[in-house]
């Protein structure tokens, strides 16, 4: 069988403070769009995960724990061949490997016969990662605690969107980003709940988006100074990060846009793509 697993954007993300069991507390509005890897699930005498980037083969996929986590909740042997086709930028803040795990889970399910509600799949996802229960629903959706409590939105009506990704990362970081805040940067939540009545009295949002980590990301990504003034000298506007970065995204966006910022970007060690918000949840 065949499950995609969809990227996503952050629309907002705010840090209130850090918790005593050494995660931070979050406030989020998660946006699901079209760009996905596909994952093709079948049944093999053992479990082996496989994906066109080879780097991401075996037990350090997400995939794998999420099959080995799977299988050892049921009591059954973890027993399929999973292979992964990325079509979502790597480390890019857009939620690939947390998106590939929630299709395992939801593919894995009905291909073991095992009958579980998306409640338990949740439970299960939550020990996997944060963002891991929002992509068994996808669409738009609240997240706070740590990224695991999730309460449906309304999505976004289909809209256009130019995402921009460098072609490098860093190593660890969603960590290094987290380590660079301080209380100066936490803030009460009142930027998503903003966006959350905008978002559902169906007005526009383009100026409530927020991402707490652009005021420490330059720090980190020393790229990201020249994209934001790329974009901005392009557009006349100013793109906004999603999650940890370095991803960056204008929203909305249109398809003479998106050409005009590829051509712009042909010189730079970055790549746009042309994408649309998803209005449903990706899985029934």
């Amino acid at each position: 069988m065949r499950v995609s697993a969809f990227a996503k954007l952050n629309l907002t993300l705010e840090v209130l403070g850090r918790r005593e069991d050494g995660y931070h507390e979050v406030r989020t509005v998660i946006q699901a769009i079209d760009l996905a890897d596909e994952l093709e699930i079948s049944a093999g005498p053992t479990l082996r995960v496989e994906c066109n980037d080879p780097s991401l083969n075996g037990k350090g996929n997400l995939v794998w724990q999420a099959a080995q986590a799977l299988a050892q909740h049921c009591g059954r042997p973890p027993r399929a061949h999973i292979h992964i086709k990325k079509g979502i930028p790597v480390g890019m803040g857009l939620g690939g490997g947390s998106s590939d795990a929630a299709a395992a889970l939801l593919g894995l399910n009905r291909l073991w016969g095992l009958g579980l509600p998306l409640s338990e799949l949740s439970r299960l996802a939550a020990t996997l990662g944060s963002d891991v229960p929002y992509f068994l629903r996808g669409g738009a959706a609240l997240a706070q605690g740590r990224g695991e409590l999730v309460e449906p939105l309304p999505s976004l009506p289909d809209t256009a969107v130019t995402l921009i990704c460098p072609r490098t990362t860093l190593e660890g970081k969603t960590a290094r980003l987290y380590a660079e805040l301080t209380p100066a940067h936490y803030g009460d939540g009142g930027a998503t709940r903003r966006l959350v009545e905008n978002l559902t009295a169906g007005r526009d949002v383009a100026d409530s988006l927020h991402n707490v980590f652009e005021a420490v990301a330059f720090r980190m990504f020393p790229m990201l100074e020249d994209l934001y003034g790329l974009v901005e000298r392009v557009t006349g506007r100013r793109p906004h990060l999603s999650g940890a970065g370095p991803a960056l995204f204008c929203l909305p966006s249109g398809e003479e846009e998106y050409f005009r910022l590829a051509r712009a970007l042909q010189p730079c060690q970055a790549e746009a793509y042309f994408v649309r918000t998803l209005s449903r949840p990706q899985q029934d």
